[in-house]
């Protein structure tokens, strides 16, 4: 069974193409994405500074964190839409950014990816944390698209955000995300590029799908 690494960008359908396609493979889902979100909205909780990488570290090392069904849970409490509200957005890269808080995550996800058998997304899922996948994807879109995406999600949450704030704060975080010293969000050696402005989901995951299948899944 294979490893599959999906990165990219915020809105560029990750979660949503990672989660159809474990479930076509009958392979497990890790959203990586979601356990750094989770400790970003510990933090909001808290009232942890998101600069303050030892108190971050500190609260990680303390967090319940497990997936049950694709969904991620606090504890006994299912966070999967709470850690999508835009206060967690503005934050999340900040706490993603400090190494202590990326090796204990990254050492938490290369034990969740065990031998394969996972579709693992996030942003440094093929560059750190699974280099030697066997099946490495990154997925793209134009920003007006990841935006469009980003605003219709949290519409259907009741949030009543405008697009242009959607847009802006997506853009600064794209910006943080690849300036960042330690796992960058870059394309990883070897990953085929797939650009999903414009396609459904169901094109983007039967186009994954055939290309893990020619390589064993």
């Amino acid at each position: 069974m294979l490893r599959i690494t999906i990165d990219g960008p915020a809105g560029a359908g990750k979660s949503t193409v990672a989660r159809e396609l474990a479930q076509l493979l009958g392979y497990t889902y890790l959203d990586t994405g979601a356990m750094y979100r989770a400790l970003a909205l510990s933090a909001l909780r808290e009232g942890v500074d998101s600069g303050d990488e030892p108190a971050l570290a500190a609260l990680l090392s303390r967090l319940d964190l497990r997936f049950e069904r694709g969904r991620i849970r606090l504890g006994d409490e299912d966070v999967a839409d709470e850690i999508r509200a835009p206060a967690v957005d503005r934050i999340v890269s900040l706490v993603a950014a400090h190494p202590r808080v990326r090796e204990a995550f990254v050492a938490r996800q290369r034990a969740l990816a065990g031998d394969g058998g996972v579709v693992v997304d996030g942003r440094d899922a093929g560059t750190v944390v699974l280099p030697d996948a066997e099946c490495k994807f990154f997925l793209t879109a134009s920003l007006d698209a990841r935006a469009d995406r980003r605003h219709r999600e949290l519409l259907s949450q009741g949030l009543r955000v405008s697009i242009d704030e959607v847009r802006r704060e997506m853009a600064e975080r794209d910006a943080l995300d690849e300036m960042r010293s330690v796992g960058a969000l870059r394309v990883p050696e070897g990953a085929l590029l797939v650009d999903t402005t414009g396609l459904s989901v169901v094109e983007v995951v039967r186009h994954l799908a055939e290309y893990c299948r020619v390589r064993g899944a």
